[in-house]
C-alpha cells in the first residue's frame, strides 16, 4: 500500500480571486452535502448510500480543475458514482455550480489530496481515472512533485479494476516527454497498463465521450499548444 502523505504535496496554492455571495453559498450550503466523508474506508455505501444490490460504478477525477470534464461525465452517466478532487476552491465552486444548475446527484467532491482520497477506496473499485492537465511541475528540482510518478502511479493502479480505464491528459510538452517515460517503464514489464491505441497519431485526437475544457480549448486556440490524450487500461 502505497501511503499517501509519503509522496508529499502535488499541487500548488489554493485560492484565486475572492468569491461572490452566491459562490460562498454554495460552499457553505452545497458543499457540506456533497462532501467525501472525512475519515473511514470509502465505497459506493458510504458516499452515495448504496446497497450491496444496486452497487454503482465508481470514476475519480484527480484535479477537477472548473469542473467542466467530471460535470460532463457525470450527466452522461447517471448510473454512476463520480469522484473529484481539487484543493483550489475556485475550482470547487465552479464544479458547485455546475452540479447545481444541471441538478447532478452523482458527484462527492474532496477539496484536497486526492491521494488521500484514493487510498481510503477499496483496491479494484474504480472503472475510471482521470488525470487531466495536471500541474507539470516543469522544473527539474521538482519532478518528484509530478502526479505521473511511480508512487502515485501505483495507487491508481490498485484502485483501478481490471479493465478500468486511466485517462490522461496534458498540453505541456516537457510533462508529456515524463509522463511517456513513467508509463513505457510500466508497460515493457506488463506491470499494469497497456496502452488503448489503434494507430500511431490516435493520441493528438479527443475521444468523442471525453469532453473539452476550457483550460484546454484556450491552450489550443491562444496559446497554440498541441493537446495529447491518453487511455490506459488496468491488466
Amino acid at each position: 500500500m502505497v501511503d499517501p502523505v509519503s509522496l508529499g504535496r502535488l499541487y500548488g496554492r489554493r485560492q484565486g480571486h475572492k468569491l461572490r455571495q452566491g459562490q460562498t453559498a454554495l460552499v457553505e450550503e452545497l458543499l457540506p452535502r456533497i462532501a467525501v466523508p472525512e475519515v473511514g474506508p470509502l465505497d459506493a455505501q458510504s458516499l452515495f448510500g448504496d446497497t450491496p444490490d444496486s452497487w454503482r460504478p465508481l470514476e475519480f477525477e484527480i484535479g477537477f480543475g472548473a469542473g467542466e470534464h467530471l460535470a460532463a461525465q457525470a450527466a452522461a452517466r447517471p448510473n454512476h458514482g463520480f469522484i473529484g478532487c481539487e484543493p483550489f476552491i475556485n475550482g470547487v465552486v465552479g464544479l458547485l455550480t455546475q452540479i447545481e444548475a444541471q441538478g447532478l446527484n452523482n458527484i462527492r467532491i474532496h477539496r484536497g489530496n486526492a491521494l488521500d482520497v484514493l487510498a481510503r477506496l477499496p483496491d479494484a473499485s474504480l472503472s475510471r481515472v482521470y488525470l487531466l492537465h495536471p500541474d507539470p511541475w516543469p522544473k527539474a528540482r521538482h519532478a518528484k512533485r509530478r502526479m505521473m510518478n511511480p508512487g502515485p502511479l501505483d495507487l491508481i493502479a490498485a484502485k483501478l479494476m481490471p479493465g478500468g480505464e486511466f485517462r490522461f491528459g496534458t498540453d505541456h510538452p516537457v510533462y508529456l516527454r515524463w509522463a511517456m517515460m513513467q508509463m513505457n517503464a510500466r508497460m515493457a514489464t506488463k506491470r499494469d497498463f497497456d496502452w488503448l491505441v489503434s494507430e500511431p497519431n490516435n493520441f493528438l485526437f479527443r475521444p468523442a465521450d471525453w469532453p473539452e475544457t476550457r483550460y484546454e480549448r484556450k491552450a489550443r486556440t491562444v496559446y497554440g499548444h498541441e493537446v495529447w490524450y491518453f487511455r490506459f487500461r488496468r491488466i
